[in-house]
């Protein structure tokens, strides 16, 4: 009998973790992936927009050479913190079931069974695309996450989107020889893109070097080309190679719904917890970083999610 089961080993559920292992509870962490799954499918060449000390556990110095870190400087330093403090955490493991027996909770994974008090769903966002639903969306042409630059050079490359990870890829793919057209349903570049890129990519958009189509939809995609839909009604051809649909992702809803936890119905789907404890509407079960916000993902980040690890904990212990 587990004290608490930790479903997500990405930043914020190894900080639950860490509270609990200090706090003598007998606990695991379950991960679907490698450690910290979700920061290591970021791009590669990602850049946070926190700085080292805000991204710390446990006040254990995040020590990096640039001014914000990058994404193998955090895979280095939360890897080095699961490792060096022996965390019991089970990876390439994924949630199936939960299920309430009693007053406990029965798991079942991909590799076994187990049987906890409390359950914590640190799980993220990253897994599930918000998708553009239109014709040819499958094509392997089209992806909803990007890694490397160099896989485009010389290509045509739509990328969906003007956020931070819709700008960092425009710019790199541009850089490394790649013809960029930003297919933008707003009348400009987003206001939360990091001060230190957004003129970036106004004066390679001002200059010619990226083309940007603002107010404008895809309305479908084929093997050598994209339609897009202008503000005026008019369907643009644009010849392409590859789509990047970087339009942002979403929380597992379905699996919040399946463990009895209530979403709100203002279709921001933001999930029932008290914000003292981080404890949902169904007892022990309690909620950990950016899975709080329902769809409004840019609310909660790793800074700002690390005190879940000791309101949960405190809670429990108390």
């Amino acid at each position: 009998m587990l004290e608490l089961l930790i479903i997500g080993g990405g930043p914020i559920g190894i900080a639950v973790g860490l509270a609990a292992k200090k706090k003598g509870l007998k606990y695991v962490i379950i991960e679907k992936g490698p450690i910290v799954n979700s920061l290591y499918n970021y791009p590669d060449n990602m850049q946070f927009f926190s700085t080292s000390e805000k991204l710390e556990i446990e006040n254990i110095p995040f020590i990096s050479k640039n001014p914000k870190p990058t994404k193998p400087e955090a895979l280095e330093y939360y890897r080095r913190i699961a490792t060096s403090n022996e965390l019991n955490i089970q990876l390439f493991e994924e949630v199936l079931k939960v299920e309430k027996v009693e007053n406990t909770y029965q798991v079942e994974t991909s590799k076994g069974n187990y049987r906890a008090q409390n359950i914590v769903v640190a799980t993220g966002f990253y897994d599930i695309p918000n998708l553009m639903n239109v014709p040819g969306e499958n094509l392997p042409k089209v992806s909803h996450y990007y890694g490397n630059p160099h896989y485009y050079s010389g290509q045509k490359v739509i990328v969906v989107g003007a956020s931070n990870s819709s700008v960092d890829a425009a710019l790199e793919i541009y850089r490394k020889g790649g013809e960029v057209t930003m297919v933008v349903r707003g009348e400009s570049i987003g206001e939360r893109v990091k001060y230190w890129v957004k003129p970036d990519i106004e004066n390679r958009i001002a200059e010619g070097s990226i083309q940007a189509i603002f107010n404008t939809n895809i309305t479908e995609v084929r093997p050598n080309e994209v339609d897009v839909q202008l503000k005026n009604g008019e369907i643009k051809t644009l010849e392409n190679d590859f789509v990047l649909a970087l339009t942002g992702y979403l929380p597992n809803f379905n699996f919040l719904e399946k463990i009895g936890v209530n979403l709100s119905e203002d279709g921001l789907k933001i999930p029932e917890y008290n914000p003292e404890t981080m404890e949902t509407n169904q007892k022990g079960i309690y909620l950990a970083g950016v899975i709080c916000g329902g769809k409004e993902t840019h609310k909660w980040f790793i800074e700002n999610s690390i005190i879940h690890a000791e309101l949960i904990i405190n809670d429990i212990t108390e």
